[in-house]
């Protein structure tokens, strides 16, 4: 398998993009996201990517990110979701959101991605919420490493005592994932994140 490909992007189409290394172009298919996100063409680019082999011919899909790439590959383990169907998913929601979604038991998400219908949504819940880490679902992002350590470790106090009070994880993940902000302490999302469970 081919993780990833680094070289100059030399073409950007519909819902692919031609990167040349070595003097081989490699064809990759990318989400609209990805594509709107591409550099000028001549500029280096890394690219994650999986290879698909099927009977018809081998393709490759590309990835902004690690993260990306090991959701695609979860997704690509639900029944009845192949490549094009995971990087739908993708191409509408980020791997944070597809996460919360999964554990949240939210359908009505799942199900804005092209192609993806209520059952397919409901399958990918099913099949993949052992598979989802908390943890994973409230993230920070890459770009906020430096607070990570006290907004990563308020949140998840505030989860924990959530979970205490009787709130399942996923609940309170998703609540805290809602309300919480730079700044703010424990005390502060889990009083924020307990008044929104009353809208939920």
């Amino acid at each position: 398998m081919i993780s990833y490909i680094k070289g100059a992007l030399v073409h950007r189409g519909e819902s692919y993009i031609i990167v040349e290394t070595a003097g081989i172009g490699y064809q990759i298919f990318v989400s609209t996201g990805m594509l709107s996100k591409m550099p000028d063409l001549g500029k280096e680019i890394k690219i994650f990517t999986y290879m698909s082999v099927k009977e018809d011919g081998i393709s490759l899909f590309g990835f902004s990110s690690k993260e990306e790439q090991e959701m695609f590959l979860k997704l690509l383990t639900v029944g009845g979701v192949g490549p094009k169907g995971a990087m739908g998913f993708l191409s509408q929601l980020t791997p944070q959101e597809i996460v919360m979604a999964i554990l949240s038991g939210d359908v009505k998400t799942l199900s804005k991605a092209p192609g993806v219908g209520r059952k397919t949504a409901q399958r990918v819940i099913l099949e993949l919420k052992d598979k989802c880490s908390t943890e994973y679902a409230i993230a920070i992002p890459v770009d906020m490493e430096e607070s990570a350590g006290t907004m990563g470790g308020a949140k998840f106090e505030a989860i924990d005592a959530m979970t205490a009070l009787g709130y399942s994880r996923s609940e309170a993940a998703k609540a805290v994932g809602k309300v919480a902000a730079d700044g703010m302490t424990t005390e502060e999302i889990l009083k924020a994140a307990l008044k929104k469970m009353i809208t939920f």
